[in-house]
């Protein structure tokens, strides 16, 4: 999280980065339907941005960009909820209108709704200036999710637990991507149940040790991290999606060190050496036609701030 900066319209503009899993290790379903994570968080420069202005006791929500024909805008939707669930534990009875320019592509394993609810969060914090601490907002953002309060902070972090149980991690330098989003979206709890379903069939198992990966993010070297990168959700992925099998291999045909489906997918990512061979293999891949749309980000990122 970073400072509020002063806002002088009225309204509180707050900026929010996707996030990408550098390794996710699903363990066995648990008693309570969730399953142990070891996942490496890092926020990459993909931006969803919500403005929350104040207005007379109620809450709305309103939606531009990727999602905006689909996307619930009552408390079904994520950003909307938090800023509920926020003025309830802080008594407030003020409103907000929210509105959320969505670039994160939805349904694709960027964490796109739990980015939005952090924004949430942060925003109606400020303008309603709630003066939640950083351990209440993190107390709110772990029942809206897992994934929430990462989104909150930001950077690279070790995920346990359901992934809400953070903890920070040393990274040197800056990591460059190509992002591909697919023509389609795949179901987080769909990915998890293929899981399932293949390792009862013998097909799979957790991996949790990122010993290498966190020593490669140490020294920032893209062909340590290359081999590194893992996703233990990646093989039901494509077991739901096949055509991301041709656009993993794609990135690899174009030069990419390494290719990677993004959590839950169908998002796929692929590692560059740098920046300039970032932009090189976004254009192939554009040439190639294997995804919806291509962009090139950088990560680690902060994590959601107001901005000015």
């Amino acid at each position: 999280m970073t400072e509020a900066l002063a806002y002088t319209d009225g309204a509180v503009h707050v900026r929010v980065p996707a996030k990408i899993n550098l390794h996710l290790g699903i363990g066995p379903l648990r008693e309570d339907g969730y399953h142990d994570l070891t996942t490496v968080f890092e926020s990459i420069s993909l931006y969803d941005e919500l403005t929350a202005t104040p207005v007379e006791d109620t809450l709305t929500l309103t939606i531009e960009g990727e999602g905006a024909d689909t996307l619930p805008t009552d408390r079904r939707n994520l950003a909307l909820l938090a800023a509920a669930e926020l003025a309830a534990y802080a008594g407030i009875d003020a409103g907000a209108h929210l509105h959320l320019t969505k670039r994160i592509p939805i349904a694709g394993g960027l964490a796109g709704g739990s980015a939005d609810a952090a924004a949430a969060l942060i925003a109606c914090n400020t303008l309603w200036d709630a003066g939640l601490t950083p351990a209440e907002l993190d107390k709110l953002a772990a029942a809206l999710g897992s994934d929430v309060p990462f989104c909150l902070h930001g950077g690279t972090a070790l995920g346990t637990g359901r992934g809400e149980q953070l903890h920070p991690v040393l990274s040197m330098g800056t990591r460059h991507w190509v992002v591909a989003t697919a023509d389609g979206e795949l179901s987080t709890p769909a990915v998890y149940r293929e899981v399932d379903r293949l390792r009862a069939l013998g097909d799979g198992e957790y991996h949790d040790n990122v010993d290498a990966l966190l020593a490669a993010i140490r020294t920032s070297d893209p062909d340590a991290m290359a081999t590194a990168l893992h996703n233990d959700m990646q093989a039901a992925a494509v077991g739901l999606m096949p055509s991301l099998k041709d656009t993993l291999q794609a990135g690899i045909d174009e030069g990419a060190l390494a290719a990677l489906v993004s959590g839950s997918g169908p998002t796929c990512l692929f590692l560059a050496r740098d920046e300039r061979h970032a932009g090189v293999l976004a254009k192939r891949l554009t040439l190639r036609r294997v995804a919806r749309a291509v962009h090139v980000a950088e990560s680690p990122v902060g994590g959601a701030g107001v901005v000015g």
